[in-house]
């Protein structure tokens, strides 16, 4: 049986604030980040850069984070060069999409805070917070998609194969490449992604596979095009953005690598991936100073062949940044800053300046990868004469794998059909949305880390029995210690498109439950366990698995209020009892609970009733009955004087020890009130003095029923005359 106990403070240290008391490397990372974070605001592009140079003269930078409020700079800069409107991804509205490519959700897996995504987003760890909410997709303590297996939620599985067999079928056979590439066998990969695009050269997906077997292959030319052929397609996917800048980057064209990924960026702030690239691979070696006397003074961001300059810096920079002044950075705030990238390599550059790109390399200090010119000799020129931005043609792939144009009016029908489709009516069943609990259609469906979904209350009843799925037994003690039952979004968004008659039903239904909880003299929830009085403080330990159920429903309908009787031999609990006010609940991580309440109503149990394992009555509220009389009044006025005295003598007679323990669980002896009439229970002091004196419940309970406050004082100064002939002796 649950036990009351007392109330535990729960406290945790917070860590220290970043340089609060460091030494002079954290200060100087401390001013470095002011010096930032007051220009991200009004995307003050130049004056960031030359701030983050001038930071150097505090001290070399301290990680590729400290470089984050740069790159945020860099990207709104690059965002609202583009124009409003534009750089926000908003994916096509299809019935089944992922939150992260916007594609179709193959192998569903829904993350902590419910939204799902496809098990190829996260399996490749391209962000690590939600793109729909920011929250992190890793449980506490992850550190990779590894730690936390990743599982397919059952259930939107189960209704991706049932409505779109062929697109998981596809994705199927794209894990299977994936597999292939992870394992470096690139050349089997492109015979296998040839062989499946020759029989649907509309995935846009198989293009990706093919592009990353021709980088495996060091075949850069041909994977450009296939990536351009993408982003003709989906303007709007970032991956794709990211995956031509990683090419770029390794056959070292470093500043065109550089706008890819802040375009990228520009779609999906939090695409992982690309901000490391950003921070690590280029921004760290731009702004390091082993790098300041050679790649800054001869970059190739000021090149001639480059029409788009992000940096331009002179000779004499290093003196500017030790002065605290900006650089003069010739291109920063002009009209050319950071266009975006739709195509291929620079748009500006000439088809001689990219053909040899080895001397360009030499010439303007791009960092390069490897020594040689990773373009594939065979075409290479072709290549290079021609731009690699699509906006008139596309291509298709031939029977030798290669590609040709074609007309871009002829593109993809089934991405789009499934994208802005409709499921068939006969495809919808009620029966695939029920609760494999309460067998009734969903309700505040969420999904456990195992891949299975419940109705909210329904897994947390089951939690409350043990920390287990109640499908596959699967331990869920992290998932309870977190409690964070997230509602997942696309199934809750499903059944209110198709299923919205029985989801109103359903509502109905709740409704009324939430109603019969809420009543307050009807059927309401007993704790049968102590004696309880008014106003007086009561902590409860709870642990039974009927009153967490209990706790939680008063907390969930609002009125946050429940009965509590002592235990009763023949009636299960006693005829009397107090309401208690719960004022704050602490959950331990194994479920349990501890409740801090306090006294309120006192009550007669009217009729006694079962709910879900946990008693109930009907009941009627107790106040006292006023003294009316002058005479009378005088007289009650005199003994609640003379009997209060005689508590605060008796109390104050304890030994230290008794009278601390005293203190801490209930707190100091209430005031003598001006009023004694004025609350419908009585003086505050008389049921703290009642709380504390070490009496018998069932006399607790006699004065507890008691509605004349000259009885109840009567029977407290018998309990004081008693036990003040024990402290004299």
């Amino acid at each position: 049986m649950a036990a009351s106990s007392h109330a535990a403070t729960v406290g945790s240290e917070l860590p220290p604030e970043p340089g609060g008391s460091g030494g002079p490397g954290e200060r100087a990372d401390e001013r470095r980040e002011l010096l930032l974070a007051r220009l991200v605001p009004a995307s003050r592009l130049k004056e960031a850069v030359g701030a983050s140079l001038a930071s150097l003269c505090l001290g070399p930078l301290g990680g590729a984070q400290r470089l984050g409020t740069l790159v945020d700079c860099l990207v709104l800069n690059y965002r609202l060069r583009q124009g409003p409107g534009r750089g926000r991804e908003r994916g096509a509205e299809g019935p089944l999409r992922c939150c992260g490519c916007g594609r179709f959700l193959a192998e569903p897996v829904t993350v902590p805070c419910g939204h799902t995504y496809c098990r190829r987003c996260l399996r490749r760890e391209l962000r690590a917070r939600c793109r729909r909410c920011r929250d992190w997709l890793l449980p506490a303590g992850g550190t990779s998609t590894a730690a936390a297996p990743l599982r397919t939620s059952v259930v939107l599985n189960r209704l991706a194969e049932k409505w779109f067999p062929g697109e998981c079928e596809r994705a199927r056979a794209g894990t299977r490449l994936e597999e292939l590439l992870a394992q470096g066998r690139f050349r089997e990969a492109l015979g296998a992604v040839n062989q499946a695009l020759r029989a649907d050269s509309s995935d846009l997906m198989l293009r990706i596979y093919r592009a990353e077997s021709y980088v495996g292959l060091r075949e850069y030319k041909t994977a450009i095009e296939d990536l351009n052929f993408v982003i003709s397609k989906m303007p709007n996917w970032p991956e794709v953005y990211f995956q031509k800048g990683k090419v770029l980057q390794d056959s070292g064209f470093v500043g065109d690598a550089l706008q890819l990924f802040l375009q990228c960026l520009a779609l999906d702030e939090d695409f992982l991936p690309a901000k490391l690239e950003v921070e690590k691979v280029i921004l760290c070696d731009v702004l390091s100073p082993e790098k300041l006397g050679e790649s800054l003074k001869e970059s190739a961001w000021n090149s001639p062949h480059i029409r788009n300059k992000p940096f331009i810096l002179g000779s004499e920079v290093t003196a500017s940044y030790c002065n605290l002044q900006l650089c003069p950075l010739q291109s920063l705030g002009g009209s050319d800053v950071l266009e975006p990238v739709s195509g291929g390599l620079n748009r500006a550059q000439s088809a001689h300046a990219l053909n040899s790109t080895k001397d360009l390399a030499k010439e303007d200090g791009l960092k390069r990868v490897s020594s040689e010119p990773l373009l594939s000799g065979q075409g290479k020129g072709a290549l290079l004469k021609r731009k690699l931005s699509f906006s008139e043609q596309d291509t298709v792939v031939c029977e030798d794998g290669r590609n040709k144009h074609k007309k871009q009016g002829e593109s993809t029908k089934r991405d789009m059909a499934l994208a802005c489709g409709t499921i068939p009516g006969d495809l919808i069943d009620v029966s695939d949305f029920e609760c494999s609990l309460c067998m009734r259609l969903f309700f505040e469906p969420v999904t456990t880390p195992c891949g299975h979904t419940f109705c909210k209350g329904c897994l947390e009843r089951c939690l409350d029995h043990a920390p287990q799925c109640p499908l596959c037994k699967e331990s869920l003690k992290e998932y309870l210690a977190s409690r964070k039952y997230s509602i997942t979004e696309l199934l809750e968004e499903l059944i209110m498109k198709y299923l919205s008659d029985e989801l109103f039903e359903r509502k109905r239904i709740h409704a009324e439950e939430t109603a019969e909880h809420s009543n307050l003299t009807k059927n309401v929830p007993m704790f049968v366990c102590t004696m309880a009085y008014p106003t007086v403080p009561c902590p409860l330990h709870v642990f039974e698995p009927r009153y967490r159920l209990m706790i939680r429903r008063s907390i969930e309908t609002g009125t946050k209020q429940f009965g509590m009787c002592i235990s009763d031999s023949q009636n299960g609990f006693a005829d009397y009892g107090c309401m208690l006010q719960i004022r704050n609940v602490h959950f331990l991580p194994d479920g349990r609970s501890v409740v801090d309440t306090i006294g309120g109503k006192r009550f007669r149990v009217l009729r006694r009733g079962m709910k879900d394992g946990y008693c109930t009555a009907d009941i009627e509220y107790l106040e006292d009955v006023k003294v009316a009389d002058e005479e009378e009044l005088k007289k009650l006025r005199e003994l609640h004087n003379f009997v209060y005295n005689q508590a605060c003598s008796w109390f104050q007679n304890l030994r230290n020890k008794f009278r601390t323990q005293i203190l801490q669980h209930f707190g100091p002896m209430p005031d003598r009130e001006e009023n004694i009439q004025a609350m419908p229970n009585g003086p505050a002091w008389c049921w703290w003095l009642l709380a504390v004196l070490p009496v018998d419940p069932r006399y607790q309970l006699s004065v507890l029923s008691m509605m004349s406050l000259k009885d109840r004082l009567i029977k407290i100064q018998h309990i004081l005359t008693y036990f003040s002939r024990d402290q004299s002796k």
